[in-house]
């Protein structure tokens, strides 16, 4: 009689630990899924500091917006870069403008962020790295890159060489990418 009972016994502990973990790989799940959720929402919903709008809707205000958004990722991009290495890095931003494949606004292209295996990833690395207080520490380098915005941006200023010019990086990284090559200007290398 006492085996049936330390029989049952057991097998009431066995059902316990089952129920146990069972229970705790739920709320694992549970977790998970709150935390991708939170993940989605903080990128969807507070994306930017700067509102998207559509390049259609042009006003002063706006492109007095997209020029600031410029000039930051010309400085935080290219900032020592030579003029032409400034002006390869505009263009790249505004051909993405222009693609379909990102957003039509200056400011979203620059903003924009994916979420990749629940990292947050930021199409210029500066924007995840840097606090949305700017103040640039270089201003000659600043005005520099704002005056190089105003050219491309209001002017039409491109170099003819990246008209196709969708990427970049610098050049001593290689993130071995599958992507035709067709520039080296300056510390970056650009691709179609």
């Amino acid at each position: 009689m006492t085996e049936i009972v330390l029989d049952k016994v057991n097998h009431d502990a066995e059902l316990a630990q089952k129920i146990g973990q069972t229970f705790l790989i739920l709320c694992m799940i549970i977790g998970l899924y709150c935390s991708v959720s939170l993940l989605k929402w903080a990128v969807n919903v507070r994306i930017t500091e700067a509102d998207v709008v559509a390049t259609n809707m042009v006003t002063a205000e706006v492109r007095e917006r997209q020029l600031g958004c410029l000039a930051k990722n010309i400085y935080h991009e290219a900032g020592s870069e030579p003029f032409e290495g400034k002006v390869a890095v505009a263009q790249v931003t505004l051909n993405r403008s222009t693609s379909g494949k990102f957003p039509e606004d200056v400011c979203g292209v620059i903003y924009q962020k994916s979420i990749v295996y629940e990292k947050v990833l930021c199409q210029f690395s500066w924007v995840c790295d840097r606090v949305s207080n700017f103040r640039p520490i270089n201003q000659a380098m600043y005005d520099e890159s704002m005056s190089v915005a105003k050219r491309v941006l209001l002017e039409g200023f491109r170099l003819p060489g990246l008209k196709e010019a969708m990427y970049f990086h610098a050049d001593n990284i290689n993130p071995h990418w599958p992507k035709q090559q067709i520039a080296h200007i300056g510390g970056h290398i650009f691709y179609k």
